[in-house]
């Protein structure tokens, strides 16, 4: 007999794509429900989503719960709402709900939490369960100077989850589960209207596979370009500490750190970043980071893979020079 109720994840999906996060939260989840001698499950929202359950259970559900309808095919915050509190409260009942730390997850948990009369950790970056089933939640507090530990004594224990920080399981097309179909209350007047969608001209740095990362060691915003130069030899974007983002010299997508993006880029180059807590929480399990800096005691240096001591106006030009030239050897020679 089952001691818990479910763990259960919310599959966030847009325009029939499920959010890489979701695969993360399945992993996580899966582990706590193994803890917990539970089932995991996982509610899927949405229109046309032949298929999509499936992947879910190959992921790691146990099983799936799948609302399938035309007054689901846009986010609309108060029908994803009202269908998730009905399935959760007169039904299924989760002992823990996760929920990605996304625009969309951040939009919805809140609510949730808000009519379930439960609370609600947000951000978090780990998770355990205790031996009486109680939700560990960790986040970062004062700006990543410390990994505070909450319990919820409510129930369900809702977290919300940031991107890039848990690890997703192996797909296994073989692995067996149920994909329950769920009657949809159709609300057919929420109040929320989409007068026009307009795609962003920005990028998602999070999955970015190199970064060039400026911060204040830069005099003038124009001197980005110096390190555009470089991102686009290695085929990568730029990113930027909170102080430049603040200042206005480049747009918040471009933030990495505790109150921007975390990222997990096979390289990271850090330009003048002395590597304040806040910064190191969103680039420290980068593959390779390389800092450059004038400061020997700066304390990237202590997460670095290779530094380099030195003003990033001299090094910058001289090693996309060298790249430039090796590049066009490479080619010559290949």
């Amino acid at each position: 007999m089952k001691k818990y109720g479910d763990v259960m994840v919310f599959a966030e999906q847009e325009n029939g794509i499920i959010h890489q996060v979701t695969y993360e939260l399945l992993g996580k989840g899966r582990e706590l429900a193994n803890k917990m001698g539970t089932d995991l499950s996982s509610v899927l929202l949405g229109y046309d989503l032949d298929g999509k359950a499936e992947v879910l259970i190959y992921y790691g559900a146990d099983k799936v719960f799948l609302y399938d309808h035309q007054s689901l095919e846009e986010f609309d915050i108060i029908r994803y709402k009202q269908n998730m509190v009905n399935l959760i409260m007169e039904e299924d009942k989760p002992e823990i709900l996760l929920i990605g730390a996304t625009r969309i997850g951040r939009t919805l948990g809140p609510r949730l939490a808000a009519a379930l009369g439960t609370g609600l950790t947000a951000d978090c970056v780990e998770l355990d369960v205790d031996d009486e089933g109680n939700l560990i939640q960790i986040r970062p507090a004062f700006s990543g100077n410390i990994m505070a530990q909450i319990k919820t004594k409510t129930r369900p224990q809702m977290a919300t989850v940031r991107y890039k920080m848990m690890k997703k399981m192996s797909r296994d097309p073989y692995r067996k589960g149920e994909v329950i179909k769920k009657e949809v209350e159709v609300i057919e007047d929420t109040g929320v209207r989409i007068i026009e969608k307009v795609e962003s001209e920005e990028f998602d740095i999070t999955e970015a596979k190199v970064i060039i990362s400026g911060g204040n060691g830069l005099r003038r915003p124009e001197d980005f370009r110096m390190l555009e130069e470089l991102a686009s030899i290695l085929e990568g974007v730029i990113g930027s500490s909170r102080l430049l983002v603040d200042a206005g010299w480049i747009s918040k997508e471009h933030q990495v750190g505790f109150s921007g993006n975390t990222v997990k880029p096979i390289l990271y180059i850090a330009c003048g970043i002395s590597g304040a807590p806040q910064h190191l929480f969103g680039m420290r399990d980068s593959d390779i980071i390389i800092s450059i800096n004038k400061d020997p005691s700066a304390p990237i240096f202590n997460i670095s893979d290779y530094g380099i001591i030195g003003d990033l106006y001299e090094i910058i030009p001289l090693l996309t020079q060298e790249i430039k030239e090796y590049k066009e050897r490479a080619l010559n020679e290949g």
